[in-house]
């Protein structure tokens, strides 16, 4: 079975990396390995989502759900410091990379623990959720991930989404509207839509 960047653990040769990006007009330095996802630069839709994320103004934690080593997740919570930011990811070395680049980043408003899509969190009441899925694994794993945020989210939370028109943005936006009643198009661009849904 070929490996996938959603696996567990995966064993393919360590070849680490090392770089710097701009992200939220702050640079942040990031460790990465193979076997985690974009492990050479921020991927578009990754960096996008990032980019037009606004924070709400209800208090609360943000979780950043399938962090991989953390471009996301990091550049949130160096924005907002003053905000708790969680993130999760099954991948194993992902979230070693992403642990480790909290650390070499001096970014400490963040907890980062491995979870089964949303299985393992235990916290309810996120003021945001934001997802690049893994699209790869499956349209049914993608909408779990949906379902799982929808029931982490406080009354008025909101799900980000990025995700690609030709990977499923029109498929998206349905099961969003189904399960939020709204689903907004934030941004689109490239190809990736930035999709937007609040608890209501």
């Amino acid at each position: 079975m070929s490996e996938h960047y959603y696996s567990r653990d995966p064993k393919v040769k360590s070849d680490p990396k090392e770089w710097s990006t701009a992200l939220r007009g702050k640079t942040l330095r990031f460790k990465t390995d193979a076997g985690v996802f974009s492990k050479g630069e921020v991927d578009f839709g990754s960096r996008l989502l990032a980019e037009t994320f606004v924070v709400p103004e209800s208090v609360g934690a943000i979780l950043d759900v399938g962090c991989g080593y953390g471009p996301i997740g990091l550049s949130i919570a160096a924005s907002f410091p003053e905000r708790s930011i969680h993130m999760i990811d099954v991948n194993e070395r992902a979230l070693s990379l992403a642990m480790l680049n909290a650390e070499q980043n001096n970014i400490a408003n963040v907890e980062i623990y491995p979870s089964d899509a949303l299985s393992a969190v235990t916290a309810k009441g996120f003021a945001a959720i934001l997802t690049n899925p893994p699209i790869r694994a499956g349209k049914e794993t993608v909408f779990n991930f949906y379902e799982g945020a929808f029931s982490k989210l406080a009354p008025g939370g909101e799900l980000w989404v990025v995700i690609q028109k030709k990977q499923g943005a029109p498929s998206t936006i349905e099961r969003l509207e189904a399960m939020f009643g709204n689903a907004e198009t934030v941004v689109k661009k490239k190809g990736y839509y930035i999709l937007k849904a609040k608890k209501s």
